[in-house]
């Protein structure tokens, strides 16, 4: 543990700052990177990048780590979201939603970014123990109702499978 590479020099602070922060709540685990990434959903490349600053990492990444930990992620995804807007950015990474903000529109949801352009698109692929309730009223929430009132119809006939099977056996034991 703690036998890092050195950061870049040309980082911002707030990035700087964000990564070591980072690399102290791995240290805390006391996890190897193939051990952190089956524990929180992100590969052992994924760790690498993000604890060697070469890439930003997804919010909810922050969030898993600081879950292995018991850790409340309120301050560590402040920090992210300090470090995500000052993340240096190669001027071919901007996309569709950088233009739009030039344009005055502003990030688009789910983005962050500096002034000028440009834009990180945080990562939509969450685990699911983490993904966001749905709010209700919304096509996904109706959705889910649909499948959460699906897989009760299933429970119960599994349920009254298990009785009436329960039930034959009962009739041969005691025939």
């Amino acid at each position: 543990m703690g036998a890092w590479q050195p950061l870049p020099e040309e980082l911002p602070p707030e990035v700087r700052h964000f990564v070591e922060q980072l690399r102290l709540l791995k240290d805390r685990t006391g996890l190897s990177l193939v051990a952190l990434g089956a524990r929180t959903a992100y590969s052992k490349s994924s760790w690498q990048r993000y604890l060697n600053a070469t890439q930003p990492p997804p919010r909810q990444a922050v969030v898993a780590l600081c879950r292995v930990l018991g850790e409340e992620p309120e301050r560590f995804v402040v920090r992210w979201e300090l470090a995500v807007q000052a993340w240096p950015r190669e001027p071919a990474q901007a996309g569709p939603q950088a233009t739009a903000q030039a344009a005055g529109g502003g990030p688009a949801s789910g983005t962050y970014g500096r002034e000028g352009g440009d834009v990180y698109e945080e990562d939509p692929t969450l685990p699911w123990w983490d993904a966001p309730e749905e709010r209700p009223g919304t096509r996904a929430s109706r959705s889910a109702r649909g499948s959460s009132g699906r897989l009760l119809l299933y429970v119960a006939l599994l349920g009254l499978v298990l009785i009436g099977l329960v039930a034959v056996v009962g009739a041969v034991t005691l025939g």
